[in-house]
């Protein structure tokens, strides 16, 4: 599966006042209507249980320039967000500054897949931050989208 080029985002809520979050690389559109997001969390997650008590969370897609911040919510850490720069979504859940874009979540439903959690999020609101290139992960290491591939797919493809 390391060949299935995915999405780097953080999952972001507040926690008893304190902002909180967790790497994800499995982030996706689910519906257009209703609007529904999801992502899957592994059920060791020592970080997604605090998230899920608040009942909403928010995504930022991160940039291709920010692998350093998805490494760094990646793991188990006492205060991930410590030297990093953020903003209240509409929801009061933190927007990581640098961004691509952020979408702002209630939690719809958690369904247990296998050892994993399939997480859906009812969106309440999408917002544009820098419109840069995403931060992609594939075969084992993050890398950037290219550039100069920006026409929307056609017969010659």
């Amino acid at each position: 599966m390391a060949h299935v080029p995915t999405s780097v985002a953080v999952v972001a809520g507040v926690v008893d006042g304190r902002p909180t979050g967790l790497s994800v690389g499995t982030f996706v559109p689910v519906s257009l209507e209703p609007p529904l997001v999801g992502f899957f969390v592994s059920r060791t997650s020592k970080s997604w249980p605090p998230i899920n008590t608040t009942g909403s969370f928010c995504v930022s897609i991160l940039g291709r320039d920010q692998a350093e911040v998805s490494s760094r919510f990646a793991v188990s850490e006492a205060d991930k967000f410590e030297g990093i720069a953020w903003h209240p979504a509409p929801s009061g859940n933190p927007v990581l500054v640098g961004a691509v874009a952020f979408v702002d979540c209630d939690i719809e439903r958690v369904v247990e897949t296998g050892d994993h959690m399939l997480v859906l999020g009812a969106v309440r609101e999408i917002g544009i931050e820098t419109g840069r290139s995403p931060l992609v992960h594939h075969r084992r290491a993050y890398r950037a989208v290219a550039e100069d591939c920006d026409r929307p797919p056609g017969d010659d493809w």
